[in-house]
């Protein structure tokens, strides 16, 4: 017992490990968790005696990822892009299906194992693909969608396939063609049986959960409902991983979709992430040094063939040659999904374990391609069609409007606070360009006729394309400290005469965004303070002048009057804001205090990093007292600073050094 507790402390050690390197350079966890797997397998550190013991546990993850896959599942999405869905996906999946298929019955494996190979190579990986086109902002370009119509397609095709695979391990055409027919019936009435509870139950039950308002008891019933729906099928006979998909579909249209789906994430990546460990353990090391070859003549022959396949397939249908080469680029790799068949496969004995190697080193090395060939899809793809390189394509026509844009204002950040800003610049007449991390957001602002980029404000290449050296203001509105201080030391390096003006939510920060070269910075509880108190002066009939010049004499202080607050038994302070805060904190000085007789000069108390903020005695309050001022018994001095410094200082105080 306590070696297998170890060798799984090992084996989460190592996944840490391997997660944060893949991260680090700049590859998908899944490749990470595949490479845990190969470590922890029989060929290296042979963690555990029998990895097939893990399975039945590992395919939970499976469970879970087809659940949020059926919650994504969109019919009016599928509807609209029908033509390109049931067009080029439906094409692309049967040519690459064939035409593997071909080469493995050629290479002398037989019927069943050949349509396997075929399904297996036709997948592609949606994971990737999403994820890196979205960080790049071409989700929503004409080749990106070509791409999603054809991922949303083969997403489908996994349901069936999970089905086909045991039935192929059946011998005798007969009995396989009653298999699949009883199947199909199977399937009909686990549809109904569960479409039914899914229309006239489940929102019955989960009113009742949400109503509870118990966070515990909505993330048991997602997962109570996900188990269920995979045990029923899994009596029939059926894939668990189809009841899995059915109920996220029942549940997709419900308004719980997307509660359901963050609450359903943390078990399916932590599941997925240990089912992939146990496909990476069935690598046979031995195997893969004896048909290096192979491997790499049949990455170099999927990846050829595949983008030919895809750029057939968009032509049959009239896409644009263009977009289709781009698609195929993104798409020529193997997808997670090929893993989960290719295991299956192997553990019906369609597939035997040499070549199941194989298909699983070729996957792992075309997924590891997947991110350098997504980013040079477009490149690649303009090559091919002899189309002049464009840089920047989600963004070209909004720079084709704005290249000759000057003295402009440029807000990085379009949430609520950017908007606002923009709507009153627009009023003014003042001219802006915007630019944003979130591609839905910028979507929606460009069909609405905002100037809007997308990108990640801290690259160079970014900032040039919103004519950053032509602007004549910088705002940051998103709230994010670290992503701001990245920024800010970005521009007030290139362009140190450029003003930047900096919003925050954190006014103890506010010294940090300054010394990293911001111009102004506005901490949005102080500023909204501030708007306040003038409302209240304003009505208590101090002269508009008088109030003028108090804010302005706040804001030119740094809203030095304003930092420090006394804290209460709700206030938050986390560890991140141990050293950040600034609190009030009033002392009162004892008969025997070490401060008693004093003089606050020979105290010193700024040495401790706090300030005298004030002093009260006999019921009269001083704002600033004289530091020649001499500490008597019942004096209370009010002093700010960080928590811990205040603690010091008040020890300090009480007691000496």
């Amino acid at each position: 017992m306590h070696g297998i507790f170890a060798n799984i402390l090992i084996l989460m050690a190592v996944a840490v490990a391997s997660v944060w390197l893949f991260k680090r350079i700049n590859l998908p966890p899944i490749l990470a968790y595949l490479f845990c797997g190969i470590l922890a397998g029989p060929d290296l550190l042979a963690l555990f005696e029998h990895p097939e013991d893990m399975q039945t546990f590992a395919e939970l993850g499976v469970v879970f990822l087809l659940f949020s896959l059926g919650l994504e599942f969109s019919l009016p999405k599928m509807i609209a892009m029908r033509q390109m869905v049931f067009g080029v996906g439906l094409g692309q999946m049967l040519l690459t299906t064939l035409a593997f298929m071909g080469i493995s019955m050629l290479l002398g494996v037989g019927l069943p194992a050949a349509i396997i190979v075929g399904s297996i190579v036709a997948l592609s990986s949606t994971a990737i693909v999403i994820k890196q086109t979205n960080d790049m902002g071409i989700l929503n370009t004409s080749r990106a969608q070509m791409a999603v119509s054809i991922l949303l397609f083969q997403d489908l095709a996994v349901v069936p396939l999970l089905i086909v695979v045991p039935l192929l391990a059946m011998d005798g055409g007969q009995s396989l063609s009653m298999a699949i027919a009883l199947s199909i019936v199977k399937g009909i009435v686990v549809v109904f049986i569960l479409m039914s509870v899914g229309k006239w139950i489940l929102p019955r039950v989960f009113t009742e959960v949400a109503q509870t308002r118990t966070d515990e008891l909505f993330v048991l019933t997602t997962i109570l409902v996900a188990l269920m729906a995979a045990g029923l099928t899994y009596s029939f006979g059926l894939s668990m991983a189809l009841g899995a998909f059915l109920a996220g579909m029942m549940l997709g249209e419900s308004q719980y979709k997307y509660q359901l789906e963050a609450d359903i994430r943390p078990f399916r990546d932590i599941l997925m992430g240990l089912f992939f460990i146990t496909i990476g353990m069935r690598l046979n090391l031995t195997d893969l040094l004896a048909q290096w070859h192979w491997a790499l003549l049949g990455l170099a022959g999927m990846l050829l063939i595949k983008v030919i396949i895809i750029r057939l397939a968009g032509g049959l249908f009239g896409v644009p040659k263009e977009d289709a080469w781009a698609a195929g680029f993104k798409l020529c790799q193997m997808g997670e999904f090929s893993f989960v068949i290719a295991a299956l496969a192997v553990d019906h004995n369609i597939l035997s374990n040499q070549v199941g190697s194989l298909i699983l080193s070729i996957g792992i090395l075309s997924m590891a391609m997947t991110p350098w060939l997504v980013t040079r899809s477009s490149d690649f793809a303009k090559r091919m069609v002899n189309a002049p390189p464009v840089e920047f394509e989600a963004n070209d026509s909004v720079a084709a409007k704005h290249e000759l844009m000057h003295d402009h204002v440029i807000i990085m950040g379009f949430g609520r606070v950017g908007q606002s800003v923009s709507r009153l610049l627009k009023s003014e007449a003042i001219p802006y360009l915007v630019v944003d991390a979130d591609p839905v957001r910028v979507q929606e602002s460009q069909s609405a006729g905002q100037p809007v980029y997308f990108g990640d404000v801290r690259q160079n290449d970014i900032l040039k394309a919103v004519g950053i050296e032509r602007a004549k203001l910088v705002l940051i509105t998103f709230d994010e400290h670290n992503k701001a201080m990245a920024v800010i030391q970005l521009i007030s390096s290139l362009y140190p005469d450029l003003p930047i003006v900096v919003r925050t939510r954190k006014d103890y920060r506010m010294s940090e965004l300054y010394k990293a070269g911001a111009s102004q910075v506005v901490p949005e509880i102080l500023e909204g303070s501030l708007m306040l108190v003038s409302q209240v002066l304003h009505l208590s009939g101090i002269p508009m002048s008088r109030i003028l010049k108090r804010v302005r004499k706040e804001r030119k202080g740094h809203y030095g009057n304003m930092h420090g607050f006394f804290p209460g038994e709700t206030t938050e302070l986390s560890y991140e804001k141990q050293d950040k805060l600034e609190f009030l904190h009033a002392v009162v000085v004892a008969p025997n205090a070490y401060a008693t007789g004093k003089a606050l000069v020979d105290l010193n108390v700024n040495r401790s990093g706090v300030k005298i903020k004030g002093l009260r005695r006999d019921n009269i309050e001083m704002e600033s007292p004289p530091m020649n001022m001499v500490l008597r018994a019942g004096d209370v001095l009010v002093i700010s600073g960080k928590p811990r410094r205040v603690e010091r200082a008040e020890r300090y105080l009480l007691e000496g050094d």
